[in-house]
């Protein structure tokens, strides 16, 4: 049944000249019969890059928003409206609005990671990708106050590496703090020959276990160059499809968390094929933005770019 929707998929896809594009979260049979595979941000820029009248975003609300930030003039859609963000939820755009009102006297300089909302990029100085951060903090203004939003582990990271201090608004991924200590040490006891890769997103004493810290991206750019053939992979379990298909050659064990054997997103597994098959037939659930608040929220995203330059 599978095969015959993927087919179906596709034939939609072309009918209505839609690029499909799959965060590395997505189940397999999403990520089979995408165009492009990835984190959100370059995902969007992929977008563009084609003449595409629809895109199809299959992820959480906020990457098809950003989609729709990076691609105003194209129809942008995602398979479930209801898939959020335990990260973009811990920090309402009107509850950072009050706090900068009421600490005015800080002047701070935001630095939003792009897992957040429109109205909270919109509220930012500067956006920043797990990828990038570190880049981006040693460029920040050394005459402010640094505010990062939303996720204290990745903001308390970027801190080690780049020695910038910074105030840390208190949101995580409910996923990546699933790791614990516990579990790491065990799967490490189990797999010794095996480097830990873990994202940033995890706690501290997760980070510490770890050979190598880095984004999703670099995961595969780490693993393709390393010489060894195991990696216990410390992020949602959809990277591990992403890795086995581009390096068959290697093994890769999830990483655990103290109640299940790997960790699963349960609002990147809400889009499923029968809901991207929807979604393209009816071009629906769609995702607007008035233009001003798209501007606002375009401007510390153009930002980032030029400083990544």
């Amino acid at each position: 049944m599978s095969i015959d929707l993927q087919k179906d998929i596709l034939r939609l896809k072309k009918e209505r000249n839609a690029v499909i594009l799959a965060h590395n979260y997505q189940i397999r049979e999403i990520q089979e019969v995408a165009d492009f595979v990835g984190d959100s941000l370059g995902l969007s820029y992929k977008a563009k890059e084609t003449d595409a009248d629809v895109i199809v975003f299959c992820g959480v609300h906020f990457m098809a928003e950003t989609a729709k930030i990076v691609n105003p003039n194209k129809i942008v859609v995602l398979p479930d409206k209801d898939a959020g963000c335990s990260l973009e939820q811990s920090c309402p755009a009107p509850e950072l609005e009050a706090f900068l009102k009421k600490h005015a006297d800080k002047n701070y300089y935001v630095i939003a990671y792009i897992n957040c909302s429109g109205g909270v990029k919109a509220l930012s100085d500067v956006i920043v990708t797990s990828g990038n951060a570190k880049r981006i903090v040693e460029r920040a203004p050394a005459d402010r106050n640094l505010l990062f939003v939303p996720d204290a582990n990745l903001g308390g990271w970027v801190m080690e590496q780049t020695g910038r201090k910074m105030e840390l608004w208190q949101g995580a991924c409910y996923v990546h703090v699933e790791f614990t200590r516990e579990s790491i040490e065990k799967i490490r006891a189990e797999h010794p020959e095996a480097p830990v890769v873990a994202h940033p997103e995890c706690t501290f004493a997760v980070r510490l276990l770890a050979d190598e810290v880095c984004s999703t991206e670099k995961m595969v750019s780490y693993c393709k160059a390393s010489p060894a053939r195991a990696f216990v992979i410390v992020t949602e379990s959809g990277m591990l499809h992403r890795l086995r298909r581009e390096l068959p050659d290697k093994i890769f064990i999830p990483g655990p968390t103290d109640h299940c054997a790997c960790a699963d997103c349960r609002y990147m597994k809400m889009n499923t094929l029968e809901k991207l098959h929807r979604c393209l037939d009816k071009l629906s659930p769609r995702v607007e933005m008035p233009e001003d608040l798209r501007k606002k929220a375009e401007a510390p995203i153009l930002r980032m770019l030029e400083w990544s330059r």
